[in-house]
């Protein structure tokens, strides 16, 4: 089983009421060797306001802490999530810069101003139509912003249309999907497999198996895995799975980072 879940959230998240001790203890008793806290860091998000992003010196000193006592037990680095809109791009460059990030996942849960998972972005319109303007978006956020290691949850729009999976395919948006994945190949930024799509109850995990046996054929090998958990039950959710998802896929090694650079394991 993959030993490294580098995808998990806590209290600094608007979404999750759990402490970094509470997901570093689960993750210890799920026999981890290494975690990555990647806490959301939505700048203008028009649906959350500005009290539901952390504070990035509060967030350092508090990650930090638990890093060291945790430290003989397993091995704790310290990521941001970000959500990518097309006019953060400057924004979020400087950001990065300016602190000691282990690991930077981009990622879209905005998509014309409005939250996703909110759904109003749905309103008057097809699932289909609605996912097309998010791929698009995606694609914007990408050419204006790079500077992130690894692409969050490439499909998870599925989770949020009135028939979920059933109006996707990575054959319905290749063209959009495809464009998306060269232009992360072409800026050498990964992506990630997520096992949240799993844990949401769709049959897939994100992004969809054809997603990524495409991202290989186009000369892409950077992938990380997580199980993008807010409660200790969430973390390394169906790891047992991960080894055969990425053999059916052609990937032989997963990555893990560490001050920004990027160690490759067998899968």
């Amino acid at each position: 089983m993959i030993k490294a879940d580098v995808h998990m959230h806590t209290n600094f998240s608007h979404d999750s009421e759990s402490t970094p001790e509470q997901m570093a203890e689960g993750a210890i008793a799920k026999g981890l060797e290494v975690i990555c806290f990647t806490d959301h860091y939505d700048k203008d998000n028009m649906d959350w306001g500005p009290e539901d992003i952390f504070e990035p010196e509060v967030y350092f000193e508090k990650m930090t802490e638990v890093r060291e006592k945790y430290k003989d037990r397993i091995r704790i680095r310290i990521g941001v999530e970000l959500g990518l809109q097309p006019h953060l791009g400057g924004y979020y460059e400087e950001f990065v810069k300016k602190y000691p990030f282990d690991f930077v996942i981009g990622s879209v849960h905005s998509a014309e101003r409005s939250d996703i998972a909110q759904k109003r972005i749905f309103a008057g319109r097809t699932d289909e139509e609605t996912y097309r303007i998010i791929f698009r978006e995606m694609v914007e956020d990408v050419k204006v912003f790079h500077g992130f290691d690894i692409f969050g949850h490439i499909d998870y729009v599925a989770r949020y249309g009135r028939n979920h999976e059933k109006e996707y395919s990575y054959q319905k948006f290749a063209d959009e999907i495809d464009t998306l994945l060269r232009l992360l190949i072409e800026k050498g930024c990964g992506i990630e497999l997520n096992m949240s799509g799993l844990k949401y109850g769709l049959p897939f995990a994100h992004p969809h198996t054809d997603v990524l046996k495409r991202y290989r054929e186009l000369g892409g090998e950077l992938i990380t895995v997580g199980a993008d958990g807010h409660r200790p039950d969430h973390i390394a959710y169906d790891f047992h799975k991960v080894k055969e998802i990425f053999e059916s896929c052609g990937f032989k090694y997963y990555a893990e980072f560490k001050e920004r650079r990027p160690t490759f394991f067998k899968v």
